[in-house]
């Protein structure tokens, strides 16, 4: 008997974020390499800033890979001239949720709420703060906003685990808005021929 495959999750993410996704590694590389071109068409002055930002980028990608995480968004939305800077890593998590218990004890700290997304259903969602070794680094007072969203796959012994985080505590709440309101467009399809996530 065939496995069947896992259905695929389609999301609907504001136009200014851009999709990396994180396997085979020459798709990771390619796609951070049509970033940079994009990021810096038309400045050709900056070698050394070009080349630090390709590193950072590939970084954070190498790191979304080490977590279990299957596609990176990262967000290039402006408001008033100011980087709204964002991002969500998608993980599959290859095992199965019989409560909120297991969510709860997966999460570790934060509150744990149940929720039931339009199109994908019961969910469990989580938001808490954390101070990231990179902002005690460089001394930045705020603490990253992180949501997570924790989706049964139907029909299969794993989790779709949605992770967004925004750097940007003074307006934490306006950017979990929207991290719900990407989270609520979570949709699932059958596979088809040469479909990946």
């Amino acid at each position: 008997m065939t496995e069947t495959r896992a259905p695929v999750f389609g999301l609907v993410t504001p136009e200014d974020w851009y999709r990396i996704p994180l396997l085979p590694q020459e798709r990771r590389e390619a796609s951070v390499a049509a970033l940079i071109k994009r990021q810096f068409a038309g400045v050709d002055d900056q070698p050394v800033l070009r080349r630090k930002a390709e590193e950072q980028l590939l970084g954070a990608a190498e790191a979304g890979v080490e977590q279990g995480g299957v596609v990176l968004y990262l967000s290039f939305l402006e408001a008033a001239g100011m980087p709204l800077s964002a991002s969500l890593l998608v993980t599959r998590i290859h095992r199965a949720f019989d409560s909120l218990d297991a969510v709860v004890a997966l999460a570790g700290s934060g509150e744990v709420e149940p929720v039931k997304l339009p199109a994908a259903g019961a969910a469990a969602r989580l938001r808490r703060t954390e101070r990231p070794k990179q902002s005690r680094k460089l001394g930045t007072e705020f603490d990253d906003t992180i949501v997570e969203y924790f989706v049964p796959v139907p029909d299969r012994e794993e989790v779709l685990h949605l992770t967004f985080s925004t750097p940007l505590e003074p307006i934490a709440d306006a950017m979990v808005q929207l991290f719900d309101a990407v989270a609520g467009t979570l949709r699932w399809h059958q596979p088809t021929e040469g479909s990946a996530q």
